[in-house]
Formats: structure tokens, C-alpha cells, sequence
């Protein structure tokens, strides 16, 4: 055997992005690197691992899938080696793969990872965003080894464990009538725009809000894209819910936001982590879960208010 665990690494990381450019922002590791690594493994297992196809990316071959299957196998045994030296002299080391809902990224896992990294000088967190079916998709297939994410809909097999509550809330654009309020009752939106966050499973959340108050909102737009959801907002579109309280209440495109509590009780999400039910977790997920319980709680979460 010729080929090393990080040529395994570098192969499994572009197999799962389709492209040596992201696979490349992923790992930190320059393109050069990665192609010759995957060119060095073609050439040992004598097998084509992809198909390169111009300006496109890279997309696997029939032998590449099943060679993907066995390296995350390989690599996750071989984890499971640093597991045991970890044990023994307390050492945290590795690679987590770490899944973000991707509302909660760009404000949680900057800093979240940051420190985590800076605490375990051994460690390389590799976050990966996503919807939340997505990621539990990913979760049980191992790609993943903890997903940060909302108690949306859990799958059997999966473990989350809750670390903080958000209620529902009312964003609308600084001049909006509503805007100087200290709180709405849903019933003052009804016949309002809504704009709708429509992610999977979120945007049930979002609706089952006011089908349980009897109510039938006005969908004016939707996207899966939370910033185009704020910004639609802060030009005057209509109004949004969240769960989310970004400390920056300002969109890309300069206009300000006003965030109003909403009155009554509603069914809060809950952020908190997944993971693959197992009767021993690696030294690695248990120090991260550890961290996450330490940053994310009632009192306060990583770039929210």
C-alpha cells in the first residue's frame, strides 16, 4: 500500500463537494495539492476516480463511489486510533466534520470553531452548511460527525440534545408602521405580506404558527436564502418571522431592520446538537459537545442578541 491517510483525506473531501477548488476551502490546502494527491491515488489503485469535465467540476466514476465508501471508512478508523491515544493522555486531536443549519452559521460557528481550535491546537473543524434535512441525510450516512441544528424533526438513531430556546418574532423594515411597537399579536399580520423563509421543515414551523391561531397568511414571496428574506424586509415587501436575533440588525444593502416580540405562546425552536445515537463517543466529539455547552445557552449565543 502506497497511498496515505491524507491523500485518502484530500479524495473523500473532493468527492464530496464535487471540486478540487472547494474541496481546497474546505481543507485549507492548496488545489496543486489536492489534484496531485488524487492523480498519486489513480495512478497506486489503478483505477479513474473522476471525470473532469471543463469549467464544471468533477463528478465521480462508478470505481470512484465505491473507493469514496471505503476511505470514509479507512479515515474514520483511523480516527478511531487518535481515540484511543486521546484517552490515555487526555490529548484532543483529529478532524470534525461539524453541519450547521445555515441560518445559524455565518452567526454561531465563526466563533464557535475559533475558539474551540484555539483551545485544541490538534484539531481541524471542518463545518459543512445545509438545510436540516440535509444534514441529518448526511449525519446518518457518517459524513458528518455533530450537526448543530433546531429540534425540527429528528430522525431514529439520532440523539439532540437541546442547549437554547428561541421564540418566534416579528422582523419588520425600520419604517413600517409597526415598527415603534413593544410587541404584535399575530392577528394585527393577518392580510400583511409575509416573505417566507422556505427551507424544508421550516417553513412548516413557520406556518404551523398560524394555522394553530386559526390564521391563513398572505405569502407575498419566498426564498431559501435568509439574507434575500431580511432584505425584502428592509425594502418594504412585507413582513418576516424568525427565530434567529442576528446582533446586526442592518441587511447587505444598508437598510435597517426593527426586531418586535411576538405576543402569546408560540412553540419555540431550540438549538441544540445531533448526533448518531452510540453507547461511546470519540474524546474529540465529547470535548466539542462540552464547548457547545459552555457557548450556546439562554444567556447568550455566539453573534446573537
Amino acid at each position: 500500500m502506497r497511498f496515505t491517510l491524507k491523500q485518502l483525506q484530500y479524495f473523500v473531501a473532493t468527492g464530496e463537494t464535487g471540486s478540487i477548488k472547494l474541496a481546497s476551502e474546505r481543507l485549507n490546502i492548496s488545489q496543486p495539492s489536492i489534484s496531485s494527491a488524487i492523480s498519486h491515488l489513480e495512478r497506486d489503485l489503478g483505477v479513474q476516480l473522476f471525470v473532469r469535465h471543463h469549467a464544471q467540476g468533477l463528478s465521480l466514476t462508478s470505481a470512484g463511489h465505491r473507493v469514496l465508501r471505503e476511505a470514509r471508512a479507512l479515515l474514520q478508523q483511523a480516527n478511531g486510533i487518535y481515540d484511543v491515544a486521546n484517552e490515555t493522555t487526555n490529548l484532543v486531536r483529529g478532524h470534525l466534520a461539524l453541519g450547521c443549519f445555515v441560518t445559524l452559521a455565518p452567526m454561531i460557528v465563526p466563533e464557535l470553531c475559533h475558539r474551540f481550535q484555539e483551545k485544541h491546537a490538534e484539531v481541524q473543524v471542518h463545518p459543512i452548511e445545509g438545510d436540516h434535512e440535509a444534514l441529518m441525510a448526511q449525519l446518518r450516512k457518517v459524513d458528518l460527525d455533530v450537526v448543530l441544528t433546531y429540534d425540527l424533526q429528528i430522525p431514529d438513531g439520532v440523539t439532540f440534545e437541546a442547549l437554547a430556546t428561541l421564540p418566534p418574532h416579528v422582523l419588520v423594515s425600520a419604517d413600517h408602521p409597526l415598527a415603534d411597537r413593544s410587541s404584535i399579536a399575530l392577528s394585527e399580520l393577518d392580510g400583511e405580506p409575509l416573505i417566507l423563509l422556505d427551507l424544508p421543515f421550516s417553513r412548516e414551523y413557520f406556518l404551523s404558527i398560524f394555522y394553530h391561531e386559526g390564521l391563513s397568511p398572505k405569502i407575498h414571496a419566498r426564498s431559501r436564502q435568509q439574507e434575500v428574506v431580511r432584505t425584502m424586509v428592509a425594502n418594504g415587501y412585507g413582513y418576516t418571522l424568525a427565530n434567529v436575533r442576528p446582533r446586526n440588525l442592518t441587511t447587505l444593502d444598508g437598510r435597517r431592520l426593527k426586531q418586535i416580540p411576538l405576543e402569546g405562546e408560540h412553540r419555540p425552536m431550540k438549538i441544540g446538537l445531533a448526533t448518531l445515537t452510540q453507547e461511546r463517543k470519540p474524546r474529540l466529539l465529547q470535548a466539542f459537545e462540552e464547548d457547545c455547552r459552555s457557548m450556546i445557552t439562554d444567556g447568550g449565543i455566539p453573534g446573537m442578541q
